[in-house]
């Protein structure tokens, strides 16, 4: 995909002066991914020629600022998007040289926990502050109160909209129409709109005398989007936003990735609520 001026194009792009290609592969099932051997450190370039690649990326570079800002998880650190004037976009990052493995399931449950309360850790400390007489002048309040994200990030090609909103059900409702939607746009599927018709009127009852306050999530959380390097868990390819820690559980049962391992540590943090017991029952058959 257009590789034969992305030497140019990176030391352009990145003040770089010496640039290697160093390996094809890892780009996920939209992307082609490419290494790089550079003056700046092995460099890990994502490529997608599609219309919608740089709101993709720009979507995909934020969610990894927001995930590594919090120091509760691995994840390749962003560099730079930009055009691609061939055709689409890029996405640069840090080159890790991962590996598929579940042996840090126990870390990984952990770390996701300590993501998952890191918004709520940050209201803790701003009620300190507000309280504080050392309160530095201008400091910035980081707790989020809403539900969404400051940009639009994409489930693949899909945007998604993040509009901020203050509860859940409406914001879980609206994220569920936006697919629906989409179905109806390219299907015509009367049975899912009918049926979706019936479930939009019982999504209130599921969280009824529920709390939900917002989380920072991966978005995506679950078997191909998680590896390990250095005896350390990691994940990638985010699009993340705001919302119930129980939606990043859902993506990971739903489409694998989460062991017993990993479900124990997390809940040791982040304890199992009513709902999802009752879910993680009916769908082991008990």
């Amino acid at each position: 995909m257009y590789l034969s001026d992305m030497e140019d194009l990176l030391k352009s792009e990145l003040n770089l002066s010496d640039v290697k290609l160093y390996g094809e592969g890892g780009g996920g099932q939209i992307c082609q991914g490419v290494g790089y051997m550079t003056d700046m450190g092995h460099l890990f370039v994502k490529l997608n020629a599609g219309k919608g690649a740089r709101l993709m990326f720009d979507g995909e570079y934020e969610s990894l600022c927001a995930l590594q800002n919090t120091n509760t998880v691995r994840v390749p650190k962003p560099i730079k998007v930009f055009d691609n004037p061939k055709g689409g976009a890029v996405l640069v990052m840090e080159f890790l040289d991962m590996t598929g493995s579940n042996r840090y399931s126990t870390q990984l449950g952990e770390n996701i926990a300590r993501l998952h309360l890191h918004n709520e850790e940050q209201e803790k400390k701003s009620k300190l502050k507000e309280t504080s007489v050392h309160k530095a002048e201008g400091e910035v309040n980081s707790y989020v109160d809403k539900f969404g994200f400051h940009c639009t990030t994409c489930c693949g090609f899909i945007p998604q909209d993040n509009s901020w909103h203050p509860d859940w059900v409406t914001f879980f409702s609206r994220k569920l129409q936006q697919q629906l939607d989409l179905v109806q746009k390219d299907y015509h599927d009367s049975e899912a709109r009918d049926l979706w018709s019936q479930l939009q009127r019982k999504i209130p009852a599921y969280f009824k005398d529920i709390e939900v306050r917002p989380s920072l999530l991966h978005g995506d959380l679950h078997a191909r989007n998680i590896a390990e390097i250095n005896a350390e868990p990691v994940i990638f390819d985010p699009y993340s936003f705001y919302g119930h820690h129980e939606f990043e559980l859902a993506i990971g049962s739903l489409f694998g990735g989460f062991d017993s391992d990993f479900f124990t540590a997390y809940h040791s943090l982040i304890p199992m609520s009513l709902g999802e017991e009752i879910y993680q029952k009916q769908i082991q058959g008990q």
